[in-house]
């Protein structure tokens, strides 16, 4: 016959049964992860990698107004 004192208890149950669902969440957010990785390739980083010459740089700083006309047409003028 089973007595209260017998076994682990509840308590271990509830806590292996909760351990287990932490471990299989993590087994398939891993596995996901690991797919979106693979398939998006080498796009992920192109911004980043991706070479601009200086009067592109000068043309997104004209646009952000970082620097003037004037700074601008000198820059292009020195660049030509």
């Amino acid at each position: 016959m089973w007595m209260w004192h017998d076994g682990m208890g509840w308590g271990w149950m509830l806590f292996a049964g909760l351990l287990a669902l932490v471990f299989w969440g993590a087994i398939v957010a891993l596995v996901v992860w690991g797919i979106k990785k693979v398939t998006e390739g080498g796009n992920s980083g192109a911004k980043h990698t991706e070479k601009r010459d200086a009067l592109d740089i000068a043309r997104e700083r004209y646009a952000k107004g970082e620097i003037s006309r004037e700074e601008f047409e000198q820059i292009k003028k020195g660049l030509s």
